[in-house]
């Protein structure tokens, strides 16, 4: 049903042209998602104070409700933690970063996870051709340093060295008007914490 809904607004059914499709329409949507709010907590988020999840999504009745929103506040969402995470280490730690590089699924549709990510970290994020793989590729690597690696050789040389440095790699600054968008966002992610809270509260 869901396939014949998406073939209905003159859109591919075939499953990678659909997510790209559907994850490309985020980049379409409002910088700060258009008034719309999620949680996608299937579980606890320990970096907002949740000990369990309840996946939630909000909105106002004078928000901006469309596909291309709908799409792009999950996306958003599913930084939110991150960007709370990263204010920490920026305003107390003041850590600097020069640049992020990004790897999983969120990287699988070209560009839309990276720019969004940009947004969310205000940092330039790099990608490269390996970027959709995920957790079990990081294992792998891992692995492959502990059998490999030269004497004292640190992780983050190893990779450098002997696992990035002949690959191909694509970099998106943050665009400030994504930077705002997020900023805006996160405004509405944090208050509505409170709306997060209730349902682990309530709903048993």
């Amino acid at each position: 049903m869901f396939s014949e809904v998406i073939k209905s607004l003159g859109f591919e059914v075939e499953k990678p042209r659909l997510y790209d499709t559907l994850l490309g329409l985020a980049l379409k949507g409002d910088p700060d998602c258009g008034g719309l709010l999620s949680y996608g907590y299937l579980s606890g988020e320990h970096i907002t104070g949740m000990e369990e999840g309840r996946p939630l999504f909000v909105r106002l009745p004078d928000s901006r409700f469309n596909l291309a929103n709908f799409m792009r506040v999950h996306l958003m969402s599913a930084l939110g933690a991150l960007n709370t995470g990263m204010r920490i280490l920026y305003e107390k730690e003041n850590v600097k970063i020069d640049e992020m590089l990004g790897h999983g699924g969120f990287f699988k549709t070209k560009e839309v996870g990276q720019k969004i990510m940009a947004a969310a970290i205000n940092v330039p994020v790099s990608v490269m051709e390996t970027a959709g793989e995920g957790g079990a590729w990081g294992i792998a690597l891992l692995a492959s340093y502990l059998v490999n690696k030269e004497e004292n050789q640190t992780l983050d040389d190893f990779l450098n060295k002997k696992v990035f440095a002949n690959q191909p790699k694509s970099t998106l600054a943050p665009e400030p008007k994504d930077v705002e968008g997020f900023n805006e966002f996160m405004k509405r992610y944090t208050k509505g914490l409170a709306i997060e809270r209730a349902a682990v509260d309530n709903l048993k």
